[in-house]
């Protein structure tokens, strides 16, 4: 049974959602502020974390950085009332791995929730090499000439979708089916803010700027890891 983690502080909303999470099997700790989701997920992991914005206590944002440092391999779901697209940027740059804007649809949450799910319990066998580049999937980690580059549960995603195809163009479309889900809702940002990350933590763990795998953006149509040499 999926352990969920939902942090929101409206009663209302808070206990339509626990009760339908729990309706369909999911085991779900409910916190009302951000120092209870802290301090939850202090003592336990969770495989899912639902976490709303406007917490009474602490700023949102602020509670989803210390959640992705403290779990970094946990799904951080943001649930959000705010429209304006550059909340969801920050939020996303802060580790969530995806957002719903309120109202939630129940449907809606329940699908990205279970393709979450099934897509972090998903793992194929043997290892994926791009020159320097070394991406052991059944332990979900990766190494960059020997080094290993802690990554985010997505960012692992979908590097390991473009490195299973190195050098051939993958467009927006099929990273965002394989990736995070065939149904998508909201804005593609979310995949632009995922590459962003991706190039950095591969630029920081390089032993030169030589060694950096190359992240090209494919202007209209989407992206592609290029080969050493390339």
């Amino acid at each position: 049974m999926a352990r969920l983690l939902l942090v929101e502080d409206d009663e209302t909303i808070g206990r339509v959602l626990d009760s339908s999470l729990r309706r369909h099997g999911f085991s779900v700790r409910w916190e009302r502020t951000g120092r209870g989701g802290l301090g939850a997920a202090a003592g336990q992991d969770f495989d899912l974390v639902l976490l709303d914005l406007g917490l009474p206590d602490l700023d949102g944002v602020e509670v989803c950085r210390r959640l992705r440092a403290g779990q970094p391999q946990t799904v951080l779901v943001i649930l959000t009332a705010r429209q304006d697209e550059m909340d969801v940027i920050v939020g996303l740059e802060a580790g969530a791995d995806d957002y719903l804007t309120k109202p939630v649809r129940l449907g809606e949450l329940l699908a990205r929730v279970r393709a979450h799910l099934r897509r972090g319990a998903a793992a194929a066998s043997g290892e994926l090499e791009v020159g320097p580049l070394r991406i052991d999937v059944p332990a979900r980690r990766v190494y960059l000439d020997g080094t290993e580059v802690p990554l985010r549960a997505k960012e692992f995603d979908l590097l390991a979708r473009l490195a299973g195809s190195p050098g051939a163009a993958v467009s927006r479309d099929e990273l965002m089916t394989d990736v995070w889900d065939a149904h998508w809702y909201g804005s593609t940002k979310t995949l632009d803010v995922h590459i962003a990350a991706l190039r950095r933590k591969l630029a920081d763990a390089a032993p030169s700027e030589a060694r950096v795998p190359r992240i090209s953006t494919l202007r209209g149509h989407g992206y592609r890891l290029e080969r050493p040499g390339e």
